[in-house]
């Protein structure tokens, strides 16, 4: 029951709020419960890395009669999201602790409903329990950027739900199919499935614009730049940290597995789209004069790598595309929460507003270079651990891929550290002194900075805890690539060449 409690007890608790009155209470309630979800998350550690199947498996019959089932499980790529979830509650709860000044209540509530569904869609393993996670993650998000966020708040939250909306309708079209297919939600049943390819041709599609949207994937992004402007700080961590791993976790766990003809089918083509992100994001981040804007345009960039290193269908690269969304979820939010930290003292976002902060800020600067050398994938940071994995496996897959991502690094580097000689070092803009970090932001800062020198010196038990994991996820697909369909191969090698030998 260990899946179901880490889901249950935030669902608990957001009722129990409701009961309240006080705001600090509601606020210390909310942060206990944080730190009790992380105890109730303590059994996961008897997770076997060396297993391939999903563990901690839940399941109980819910509609026999349609082959619905509440069933959980999960492998080491869910366990990795699992516990970056558990661990944002806690630092989501400090980080709003002077920024949330109405509704605390209902905002508390909504942050507790966000992890319990995240964790919901990470740990689902019958795809109809999946969709209800998945939907269900709409409307607290959409209540946290409609109701606590910027001036133009109503925009940003109708244009969340109106893109995420209809990308869910193309997953339960997909979900509907499947099912027509196999007579079961099983998701485990359905990965070892055989479908026709001209079934799997479409069911692709409908998956992937679904997923394409969620993670955003150039050019269904431009929901994120306005949702993550508008939202409040722990909105836009939530946003960055989780809500656009569920896009790159579903073309893993149902792309891959689901539709192998298919995805070796269309990979050209979701390469060719995730290096547009990567370069397009790239370039307007460098433009932004909004911090928020330009990390949120440097998140379309980090995804793409994401993509790249998933359809390049290398066991590195495989490996480098789940460290990355790990890496994206503990660096971008850390940034996010850092531009929220000097929001509260500036009262702007803008670059020209905040300049010189090292005079007064030193412990500020040396967070935020910090993170911005991980964001830029410098060594000895996470970030570089997972980007360097991801082009190691497009140079296995192709030279031109491979070279082709080379100038979306050059521009991370470009951006972040153009911001950060403008923070630091520019003239100061700011009419008194400020403030460095008190208690409470070093309290949500240090816990992320320790996981990004931690990733990127010793990634040996990340890599260890989702190795047993990829051959599962790309064994169906690189059956295709080697034997089963030599047609498909022979359409890749027309557009974009790739090297069989390449793939391990």
């Amino acid at each position: 029951m260990t899946l179901t409690s880490l889901i249950v007890f935030p669902l608990a608790v957001s009722f129990l709020l409701a009961w309240l009155r006080n705001d600090r209470t509601i606020r210390l309630v909310t942060l206990a419960a944080g730190f009790v979800e992380m105890a109730l998350a303590f059994p996961l550690i008897g997770f076997d890395i060396h297993a391939t199947g999903f563990q901690f498996v839940e399941q109980v019959p819910w509609v026999p009669q349609w082959g619905l089932s509440y069933y959980l499980g999960i492998d080491g790529i869910s366990l990795l999201m699992i516990l970056l979830t558990i661990l944002l509650l806690p630092l989501c709860v400090l980080c709003s602790w002077n920024y949330i000044g109405k509704r605390v209540k209902e905002f508390h509530i909504c942050m507790l409903l966000m992890i319990a569904v995240c964790i919901g869609v990470f740990a689902a393993l019958d795809m109809v329990l999946f969709y209800v996670f998945w939907e269900a993650m709409l409307v607290p998000m959409f209540l946290i950027i409609a109701v606590w966020g910027g001036p133009r708040r109503k925009y940003a939250s109708i244009k969340f739900i109106v893109y995420t909306l209809a990308a869910s309708t193309l997953l339960l079209v997909a979900i509907i199919a499947f099912y027509f297919q196999t007579g079961t939600f099983a998701i485990p049943v359905i990965m070892e499935s055989e479908f026709s390819f001209r079934f799997q041709f479409w069911a692709f599609l409908a998956l992937a614009l679904a997923f394409a949207v969620k993670v955003p994937m150039f050019p269904f992004h431009t929901w994120l730049p306005a949702a993550h402007v508008e939202a409040p700080t722990a909105g836009s961590v939530l946003l960055a940290s989780v809500l656009l791993k569920m896009g790159t976790y579903g073309f893993l766990r149902f792309c891959l597995p689901m539709t192998p003809d298919a995805s070796v089918y269309f990979a050209p083509l979701m390469i060719a789209i995730s290096i547009a992100s990567i370069i397009y994001g790239g370039l307007v981040a460098l433009g932004q004069k909004d911090m928020k804007k330009l990390i949120a345009y440097s998140s379309v960039a980090h995804m793409g790598f994401v993509t790249l290193g998933i359809f390049v269908f290398t066991t590195r690269g495989i490996e480098g595309a789940v460290f990355q969304m790990l890496n994206h979820g503990i660096t971008t939010g850390a940034l996010f929460m850092l531009v929220g930290a000097i929001y509260e003292r500036t009262h702007s976002r803008e670059i020209a507003d905040n300049l010189g902060l090292a005079k007064y800020l030193p412990a500020y600067i040396g967070f935020f270079g910090l993170f911005s050398m991980s964001s830029l994938g410098f060594p000895g940071t996470n970030s570089f651990v997972g980007e360097a994995l991801v082009l190691i496996g497009a140079f296995q897959n192709n030279v031109i891929v491979g070279a082709l991502a080379i100038p979306g690094a050059m521009l991370a580097a470009a951006y972040m550290l153009r911001l950060l000689q403008k923070l630091a070092w520019g003239a100061p803009s700011a009419g008194k002194e400020l403030p460095d970090l008190d208690r409470r932001e070093w309290a949500y800062i240090l816990p992320l900075a320790v996981l990004v020198l931690y990733l990127g010196l010793a990634p040996t038990l990340t890599r260890l805890t989702i190795d047993a994991s990829i051959p599962k996820t790309i064994k169906r697909v690189q059956t295709v690539l080697q034997d089963k369909r030599p047609d498909l191969v022979t359409h890749m090698s027309v557009s974009i060449p790739m090297s069989r030998q390449g793939v391990q």
